[in-house]
């Protein structure tokens, strides 16, 4: 340890007996019994759990069911791609989700290396993670509290519990205080004693709160879990009937196994779990170029199933930057201009206000002449209390650049007298309250205190925040007073706008805040927030009954102050409990455990905590609320997407069935028409790069309207379209094209097929289901369009995908030996023939029943509902249209 060059008495400390704090003896021991201050180590999963979870999910299960099957039924080769397909899609999804949660690791960067304490009569510098209960902290401007303590002395100390409290404004504390580790200080200096260190601090107890919450599944989880079991569930029954059926007709025991277990691996759809993991990483990537940094796949989804917002007000709604945005003074007002706390600026107004604003500026920047602001990595950043510095900058862009005369008596901002002072040889210049300094200059004759009120109540009625600024002239008794300086944190540019959007996709949006309520109901009015009934609450005034306060939160443009951590985690679960998904924002370390809870939590990234970025899904990487809404579109469209290629999938999976029904309903008189090993690769081949194609579609204008809102990943029009329109089509076109060229090459019912003949027919029949899915493909584009009314161009990786499903059409039936390890060979020109009918006759399928659904559909009327009653819980479903 090196002793500092500064000793004395603490600061604060009364000028009689100096601490001289503990020994290093003492200390040493207490280290030894009550262990390092460092917060406790998070318990993370084990990278080889992590990605055994990827490979034993309900899906995955399914799927090593599936390749079991065909092992035992003696189709090796099936099992393994089975098995490569599940592997491939696990090894993709750990990758990209293998972020281990360090939350509870990234609060220890929130401790400093080193901590100023007395020891042995001396100020010196030692380890954080060497401090003890009992030691004496050296506090001053700009040091970082390494531990929970107990103010013994202070002087003008001011602390920013902004992570831990939320409030914006710096604290004030005195002598008995207890301060938290892992805030700091942001002027004025003392002392405090140790009371609490790693593990018992305050902060590790947030710690454990993230490491406890766990986050609920998601919505595309249940409803994917949800589309598996229908799945494994239609797969499974149709197989044990087929087995029935065939035994039935006097088929030996061993085929119809073998042919029940083929029907059951062809209806299990083999691309649709990676079709899903690749359709949200592109989305992901998508959001990550728009400043959107999505750490789970999944929160993809959940993003456009949002129904409700619960956003923080500091360094989300607003920029986090104090600045003075006007100056009252007798002679008249000033406006300011600048950003944040750069002093490039300007003042504009009338001569004589831009004098008095001059002397405004000038006397309170000498009440505060530590407060400066700094150029740090590219960013204009305060040093010491925000407002102090927003004072500087002020007098910095009034075209104040020469030193002030040093001080010759200086009082610091006092709780009691609300006052700051600092005398020099132009006389006594004073700051503070508006209240405290005008019944100062009351006492001046000539003061106009009506029209200071005026002024100071219309601020007010800004949300402004306002001081006063007064001087005494050394020939003068009494103050006079200079001007009242209104300053404000201003929203983030695009705000109001995002609110826009939100409200319009029927998304309601609150504001959760640890800051004052007049603060807070005054940006929300300002950025269009507020609602209709301007409702403001405390979080103290919260209803105790979890029924009552979801009816009370319920709604949209609603403010709620003066939050608690644990407040923002029981509104959190109020919501969810009434139908809402929840995404939650916040950038502080009191924001980890409802961050972690919400359906979605969304953190800032360059303002935010490390710990709020690893506790949440999303992180805003430009900090701009309307990230927000470009990701909640990505997010819905997304889930249109999945919708796109669910239909599209299923479609295959009626025309892969039929063959098998075919051939089971004649008791194997009529030939089969396809092989396990050609549906494999209609799923996993042909159908995969279409299917990824729709899923990169980009949103379209209704996207985030208010009836475009997550409902259903398959619902009674999906299933109608795929089982009751589209795939019929696609079936009965291709057995009449593979019926056609049996009964071309001579074959009769109740006659042994030639194999060449079959394998001849079977390519036809595989080729018109490949045509018929690049058919498809488009018209799954929109589900009230037809394919001429969407365009050709709009969606570049379609084109391309079934330009390459051709070429690998192509590949299938002439590369050897593909043609004979699937059993299929090229069809001959009739045949070729009779496959291209499929695309007209899905076009015509999906034509006319788009025309019957449009001339039948009708738009109910509805009121919209009240803010207070909304009904989360029966969304409408994002439709793949326009």
């Amino acid at each position: 340890m090196d002793a500092l060059p500064r000793g004395g008495a603490g600061a604060g400390e009364p000028t009689g007996q100096i601490p001289a704090g503990l020994t290093t003896a003492e200390a040493a021991a207490r280290l030894h019994t009550g262990g390092p201050n460092e917060l406790p180590a998070p318990q993370r999963r084990s990278p080889v759990r992590e990605l055994a979870a990827q490979l034993t999910h309900f899906f995955a299960l399914m799927l090593w069911a599936a390749a079991a099957l065909a092992l035992v039924a003696g189709m090796p080769v099936l099992a393994v791609a089975i098995a490569v397909v599940v592997c491939l899609n696990a090894g993709f999804a750990f990758a990209q989700e293998y972020r281990a949660d360090r939350a509870t690791e990234r609060l220890r960067d929130l401790l400093p290396v080193r901590a100023r304490v007395r020891r042995n009569g001396a100020v010196v510098a030692v380890e954080s993670r060497d401090l003890v209960v009992g030691d004496l902290l050296v506090l001053e401007a700009g040091a970082r509290v390494c531990a929970d303590a107990l103010v013994c002395g202070a002087q003008n100390l001011h602390i920013d519990e902004s992570m831990l409290s939320g409030e914006s404004t710096p604290v004030s504390v005195g002598r008995g205080r207890t301060i938290m580790a892992g805030t700091y200080v942001v002027a004025g200096h003392g002392t405090a004693e140790v009371s609490a260190t790693g593990a018992r601090t305050r902060l590790a107890g947030l710690a454990a709160a993230t490491e406890s919450a766990k986050r609920p599944p998601s919505p595309l989880a249940r409803q994917l879990h949800r589309v598996v079991r229908v799945v494994a569930m239609i797969a499974v029954t149709v197989g044990v009937i087929s087995f029935l059926v065939f035994t039935l007709l006097g088929g030996d025991a061993t085929q119809s196994l073998l042919f029940s277990i083929g029907v059951t691996v062809a209806l299990v759809p083999e691309g649709l779990l990676p079709t899903v993991t690749l359709s949200l990483a592109r989305a992901a990537q998508r959001m990550a170029s728009s400043n959107a940094l999505v750490k789970r796949l999944e929160a993809v989804e959940t993003l456009g199933a949002t129904t409700f917002i619960c956003t923080d007000k500091t360094g989300t709604l607003t920029q986090n930057q104090m600045q003075v945005v006007e100056v009252w003074t007798p002679a008249g007002t000033t406006t300011v201009e600048g950003s944040g706390y750069d002093p490039q600026g300007r003042v504009e107004g009338t001569g004589a206000a831009m004098a008095a604003t001059h002397a405004a500026a000038d006397s309170a920047a000498r009440c505060s002449p530590d407060a400066r602001a700094q150029h740090t990595h590219g960013r204009w950043l305060p040093l010491g209390d925000p407002l102090e510095v927003a004072v500087h900058v002020l007098a910095a862009r009034a075209g104040i650049t020469a030193p002030p005369p040093p001080a010759q008596h200086r009082e610091p901002f006092d709780n009691h007298t609300r006052r700051a002072t600092a005398t020099d040889i132009d006389g006594t210049h004073i700051t503070g309250a508006p209240e405290a300094v005008l019944d100062l200059c009351a006492r001046r004759p000539g003061t106009d205190l009506a029209a200071a009120t005026a002024a100071l109540s219309r601020m007010a009625e800004r949300g402004l925040r306002v001081i006063a600024v007064a001087r005494t002239d050394p020939e003068a008794a009494e103050p006079a007073l200079l001007g009242l300086l209104a300053l404000e944190d201003p929203p983030r540019p695009g705000v109001a706008e995002a609110l826009t959007s939100c409200r319009r996709a029927g998304i309601s949006v609150a504001m959760i805040t640890g800051d004052h309520p007049a603060t807070a109901a005054a940006l929300a009015q300002e950025i269009g927030l507020l609602g209709a009934d301007r409702f403001v609450v405390v979080g103290a005034d919260l209803p105790r009954d979890d029924k009552e306060l979801g009816v009370l939160l319920d709604r949209d443009g609603v403010v709620v102050a003066r939050v608690a951590p644990e407040e923002k985690l029981r509104i959190a679960a109020v919501l969810q409990r009434r139908g809402h998904i929840v995404a939650m924002t916040g950038d502080g370390v009191n924001d980890g455990p409802a961050l972690r809870t919400a359906d979605i939590g969304v953190a800032m990234g360059a303002s935010g905590t490390d710990v709020a970025r690893e506790a949440a899904d999303l992180v805003l990487l430009d900090d701009h609320f309307g990230t927000i809404v470009a990701a909640i579109e990505l997010g819905r469209a997304t889930f249109a997407n999945i919708r796109r290629f669910l239909t599209y999938h299923l479609t295959d999976n009626v025309a892969e069935l039929a063959p098998f029904a075919v051939w089971a309903a004649s008791g194997g008189s009529i030939p089969l028409g396809f092989t396990v090993l050609q549906v494999l690769a209609l799923d996993i081949g042909t159908d995969m790069l279409p299917a990824l194609g729709l899923g990169a579609e980009p949103p379209n204008p209704r996207t985030m309207s208010g009836r475009s809102r997550v409902g259903k990943l398959i619902d009674r029009s999906l299933l109608r379209r795929a089982f009751g329109v589209l795939g019929p089509t696609e079936a009965g076109i291709g057995m009449i094209a593979f019926l056609t060229v049996l009964s071309a090459g001579g074959w009769r019912w109740g006659l042994e097929a030639d194999t060449t003949l079959v394998a001849v027919a079977s390519g036809t029949l595989f080729t018109a289901v490949v045509l018929g899915q690049l058919t498809n493909a488009f018209a799954c584009r929109s589900e009230t369009r037809w394919v001429g009314s969407t365009g050709w161009r709009g969606n570049p990786l379609l084109l391309w995908s079934v330009t390459i499903e051709v070429v690998l059409l192509a590949v299938f039936l002439w590369v050897p030996p593909l043609p004979q390890l699937l059993g299929g060979t090229a069809p001959t020109w009739q045949g070729w023939l009779l496959a291209a009918a499929a695309i007209p006759a899905v076009l015509a399928a999906d034509t006319a029943d788009k025309a019957v659904r449009a001339h039948r559909r009708t738009t109910p009327t509805q009121a919209p509902a009240s803010a207070g009653h909304r009904d989360a819980r029966r969304p409408q479903v994002v439709r793949a249209d326009d």
